[in-house]
């Protein structure tokens, strides 16, 4: 068994559950015959890169329990883009504080950050072993049911669109429509959950514009005419991402980050919810709002659900398990091990860092409405466990007085 230290990050947004995956690793590390002491790195690569680590071994032991429900990156986060010139320094550190095992909490990049250094790593003659934690909210990470984040994020989507779509309903006579985007970039998981909150035909939302399909600008004009002369108002939910038939985003954003991906919301300048009020406005000349939260669904932990808590939790134990038992290279995944129409239950796989980095996990068709502007019953049963129950909120049955008193 390979003997030594072991070091954590967690990297890219954060979200409501990622700290409980922390602690998993630093209670399970804390407990293996294999590992001396747990070090952590203090906004991620960047605390690797500049010397920055922390004892985690140091901590008193009862602050990770405290954590499991604690939002946010506790390490602190970063989105630093390995070049060929920072191997050189991240070897020199590893093997300074004697670096065997290598955990990871994030998404894509992060898979592929751990990838590329234990590869390294190896080739330099550093023996170290590598498995990363899957995390995001956006739910794209291929090879895995869900992910760790998500069903806090959907949770919160679906009881903001719940809220918000009973203020559009009753103040119909003010503002006709609301829209409500969410981030997820280009998966629609997130938009999609707001589908949760809907109990009847009149309730929000009533058209979600997804990612993975093309943004048809005449028959999302029609279907919302179409809804708000039948209820009164309609309620709108979209992906940040979603793109016109020719690829380009809706949200007219020109701004890319390091990673060329299309900057959305604030440091794009613009956003798809901003875009889709306008053309509301200008076609039919209604009042409206629109509602952009950004990272607030990514750190809400009043909302977070306590399944989505405890597997978080669950990867970042499973993922030192692999470690003491050799594996490298991997990322924890989570399974759906229940039936259908059976209560939920999951359980924990695995898939090779190389291929999760390098593939998305988009919405399947059999989630999207044919016209794409909804979801399907499908996907109503495969997010319904996730999001848990919502509140039940109840309506006025309306009936009109009578000036004639009852008899």
């Amino acid at each position: 068994m390979l003997k030594g230290n072991a070091i954590v990050g967690q990297s890219g947004g954060p979200t409501s559950v990622i700290n409980a995956s922390l602690a998993g690793v630093v209670e399970a590390a804390g407990k293996s015959k294999a590992i001396d002491r747990v070090f952590g790195m203090r906004f991620a690569i960047e605390g690797l890169l500049n010397d920055y680590l922390l004892d985690l071994s140091a901590e008193p032991a009862d602050i990770w329990k405290k954590l499991k429900t604690t939002p946010s990156s506790a390490l602190g986060s970063s989105r630093h883009k390995l070049t060929d010139d920072d191997f050189a320094p991240i070897l020199k550190q590893l093997q300074k504080y004697d670096i065997r095992y290598f955990f990871m909490i994030g998404g894509n990049d992060t898979m592929d950050t751990i990838h590329r250094i234990v590869e390294h790593a190896g080739a330099a003659g550093h023996e170290m072993i590598g498995v990363g934690v899957s995390k995001t909210v956006d739910n794209d990470l291929h090879g895995t049911d869900h992910t760790p984040g998500y069903a806090s994020a959907a949770r919160y989507v679906a009881l903001s669109v719940l809220q918000s779509g009973l203020l559009a309903r009753d103040m119909q006579r003010v503002d006709q429509f609301a829209i409500f985007q969410t981030v997820g970039r280009s998966a629609g998981w997130l938009p999609a959950a707001a589908a949760c909150a809907k109990r009847s035909a009149a309730d929000a939302p009533h058209i979600i514009l997804l990612p993975e399909r093309p943004f048809d600008r005449a028959a999302f004009l029609a279907e919302v005419a179409r809804c708000q002369k039948k209820y009164g108002f309609v309620s709108i939910v979209c992906g940040e991402g979603i793109t016109n038939p020719d690829g380009s985003p809706v949200s007219a954003s020109e701004t890319t980050d390091k990673f060329s991906n299309v900057e959305f919301g604030a440091m794009g300048g613009t956003s798809a919810a901003m875009m889709l009020h306008k053309m509301i406005s200008d076609e039919f000349g209604w009042r409206g709002e629109f509602q952009v939260t950004e990272s607030l669904q990514m750190c809400a932990a009043d909302r977070a659900v306590k399944l989505d808590i405890d597997e978080a939790y669950g990867c970042g134990k499973q993922a030192v398990k692999l470690a003491e038992q050799g594996t490298s290279g991997v990322m924890v995944t989570l399974t759906r091990e229940s039936k259908r129409n059976e209560p939920y239950r999951s359980g924990f796989g695995q898939i090779s860092l190389a291929e999760a980095a390098n593939a998305e996990r988009p919405m399947p068709d059999k989630f999207i409405r044919s016209d794409g502007m909804f979801v399907t019953k499908a996907f109503l049963e495969y997010a319904a466990p996730l999001v848990g129950d919502l509140p039940d909120y109840v309506n006025l049955t309306i009936k009109k007085a009578s000036a004639k008193a009852r008899s």
